[in-house]
C-alpha cells in the first residue's frame, strides 16, 4: 500500500543548529492525475524558427513532431501532443461563441483520432475570458447572452467574465464539453492572474475564478483532462489553495525559451527557473505537508545540440536532472525530429526516468550545504525523500555565476567542491547509493557525499537504506487512472 504522506522517520536527523526535514509529498492532482505531464508541447519552435528551419505552425508539421513520440519516448510516458497559442480563431468563437480552430490550419477531432490511435494525447491552449466580438452571441444552453457576463478588453481580444451573475459558468462548460467531443486531454490556461507579467496586455489583477471554472468544467464534461495553469503564478496562502483544488500543474517562472533567436535557452535563463523553484519549494518546507498540484518549470530543452538548445552538455544534463526530481511536467520544446544521441539518451535514460517516477509524489527540497538552510547558493544541495522504504533522492549541483536574474549572489568561477552531510540534509542512516546518469553503483554512504563539480554540472544520486532488502520504489505514474483515448461525444 502506497502512503505519500509518510516520511521514513527512522531516517530523519534532528541536530541542533539546523533545521528539520520535514515530511513532504504530492497526492493526487484536483483533476485527478498522481504524475506531471510528459510529452513535447509547440511554444518552443514557435517561438524560436530559427532553431527548426522549414517548419509552419499547421497540422501537417506539428504531427511529425508527435508521431516522433512514438516508440520509446512514448513507452516512457511522453505521450502528450500540446498545441500552444495560435491553432484557434483569433477574434470570435461559433454561433455561441465556443473558442473554434482555425480551418486552414488544424482539424483537432482528426489530429486527436490521430494521436489517440497512436496511444498518444492532445491538448490546447486558451486564455482568458471570451471574444469581445462575440458580445451578441448566446451561451450554449442558456438565453444569456455574453456580453451580459462579460465586461471591457484583457488585451488579448478577450472581456473579463462576471461571476456575480449568470453565464460565466455555462460558458466555460460549453467550451470544455466540445474539447471533450473533439477528443481534447489537456488543457493549457495561460494569463492567470495575479502572477502573469502585463506583456503589453490589460490583465485584470485576479483571473482565479477562470480557473475554478475551467476545473467545474472538466469535471461536468465526463472526460478525463488536464489543466495546466501560466505563468508565474502568485504562490501566497490565498491563491495557492485555488491553483491546488483547481489544476493540475502551475508555472513556477516565466517563458525560459529565448523567443527569436537561433537557440531555446540561456543558462541565466535556467539559473533563474531553479531559483524560482527553489523560492516555491522553500515555502513548502517548514512543515510536515501533503501537496496536490505539481510545478511547472516551463518547456525542456535538452534534446537537440549544444548549438541549438543554447546551453553546454553539462547544463542540459543538470536542466534534465532539476525537471525530473521537482516533479516538474516533462514537455519537450525542442524539434524531435533533430534529437541528437545526446538528446535521445537524456530524455529515454530509464534510471532517470525513474527519478521523475519517484520525484511525482516526493519532490526535491534546498538544503544549503554546511547549514541546511534554504538560502540561493551557488552550490546546492536538494533531497528528496525519504520515502517510506527509506528510498531518497539527492541532487548536488554548482550553477557557476550569477548571470543576473538568479539571485545566487555567488561568483565562483571553474570547478568547484561540494560537500554535503547528513547533518546537512536532515537525514541519518547507511545507504547503498547509484549515480543515476553514470549507472554506477557508488557503494555504501554513511555520512554525505563531496563532489567537485564543473559550472552547470550536477550529481543526481539514489540511495536506498542498507539492510532494508528493499528495491528502489519505482512507479508507472505517466498518466491517470483512468485513461481514454476514445474521443467520446454527446
Amino acid at each position: 500500500m502506497f502512503y505519500p504522506a509518510v516520511a521514513a522517520r527512522q531516517f530523519l536527523a534532528s541536530v541542533d543548529g539546523y533545521p528539520p526535514l520535514h515530511s513532504l509529498s504530492i497526492a493526487t492532482t484536483a483533476n485527478g492525475f498522481d504524475s506531471p505531464a510528459r510529452g513535447w508541447n509547440s511554444f518552443g519552435i514557435q517561438s524560436n524558427p530559427n532553431t527548426t528551419p522549414n517548419w509552419t505552425y499547421d497540422q501537417e508539421h506539428v504531427l511529425a513532431q508527435c508521431d516522433a513520440l512514438e516508440g520509446p519516448l512514448a513507452d516512457l510516458g511522453y505521450t502528450y501532443c500540446s498545441l500552444d497559442s495560435g491553432w484557434s480563431v483569433g477574434l470570435s468563437g461559433d454561433e455561441h461563441g465556443r473558442i473554434i480552430y482555425d480551418a486552414d490550419k488544424f482539424n483537432i477531432t482528426e489530429m486527436a483520432d490521430h494521436l489517440h490511435e497512436r496511444g498518444l494525447n492532445i491538448g490546447v491552449y486558451v486564455v482568458p475570458g471570451a471574444f469581445q466580438g462575440d458580445a451578441n452571441k448566446t451561451i450554449a444552453g442558456t438565453d444569456i447572452t455574453i456580453g451580459e457576463a462579460c465586461y471591457g478588453d484583457n488585451g488579448l481580444g478577450r472581456c473579463n467574465w462576471n461571476y456575480t451573475v449568470e453565464g460565466a459558468q455555462q460558458w466555460h462548460d460549453s467550451v470544455v464539453q466540445q474539447f471533450a467531443e473533439w477528443g481534447v486531454d489537456f488543457i493549457k490556461l495561460d494569463y492567470v492572474t495575479p502572477g502573469s507579467p502585463e506583456n503589453n496586455v490589460n490583465l485584470p489583477a485576479d483571473t482565479s475564478n477562470d480557473v475554478v471554472a475551467y476545473h467545474r468544467a472538466i469535471e461536468k464534461s465526463g472526460r478525463p483532462m488536464r489543466l495546466d495553469i501560466s505563468w508565474k503564478l502568485e504562490r501566497n496562502s490565498e491563491f495557492f489553495p485555488i491553483w491546488s483544488s483547481s489544476a493540475d500543474t502551475f508555472r513556477t517562472d516565466q517563458d525560459i525559451n529565448n523567443g527569436g533567436e537561433g537557440s531555446f535557452l540561456k543558462w541565466s535563463t535556467v539559473q533563474r527557473a531553479i531559483n524560482n523553484y527553489r523560492q516555491y519549494m522553500s515555502e513548502h518546507s517548514r512543515q510536515d505537508e501533503v501537496l496536490t498540484i505539481y510545478p511547472d518549470l516551463d518547456n525542456l530543452y535538452v534534446g537537440n545540440t549544444p548549438e541549438i538548445n543554447g546551453v553546454s552538455e553539462d547544463e542540459r544534463f543538470s536542466i534534465m536532472s532539476h525537471w525530473m526530481a521537482a516533479g516538474s511536467n516533462l514537455m519537450i520544446g525542442n524539434d524531435l525530429t533533430n534529437l541528437d544521441d545526446t538528446g535521445r539518451s537524456i530524455l529515454t535514460n530509464a534510471d532517470a526516468l525513474a527519478v521523475a517516477d519517484f520525484a511525482a509524489t516526493y519532490p526535491i527540497r534546498p538544503r544549503n550545504p554546511g547549514t541546511g538552510l534554504r538560502r540561493a547558493k551557488q552550490l546546492q544541495a536538494w533531497i528528496g525523500g525519504p520515502s517510506p522504504t527509506g528510498e531518497t533522492v539527492i541532487l548536488l549541483a554548482n550553477y557557476g555565476p550569477d548571470q543576473g536574474s538568479s539571485g545566487f549572489q555567488s561568483s565562483l568561477s571553474g570547478p568547484q567542491n561540494v560537500l554535503v552531510t547528513w547533518a546537512d540534509l536532515g537525514i541519518t542512516g547507511s545507504f547503498k547509493a547509484k549515480d543515476v546518469w553514470k549507472g554506477l553503483d557508488l557503494g555504501e554512504v554513511n555520512d554525505g557525499f563531496n563532489a567537485t563539480l564543473r559550472e552547470g554540472e550536477s550529481l543526481l544520486v539514489r540511495m536506498m537504506p542498507t539492510g532494508s532488502g528493499s528495491e528502489y520504489e519505482t512507479r508507472t505514474v505517466h498518466g491517470r487512472r483512468r485513461h481514454h483515448h476514445n474521443r467520446g461525444g454527446h
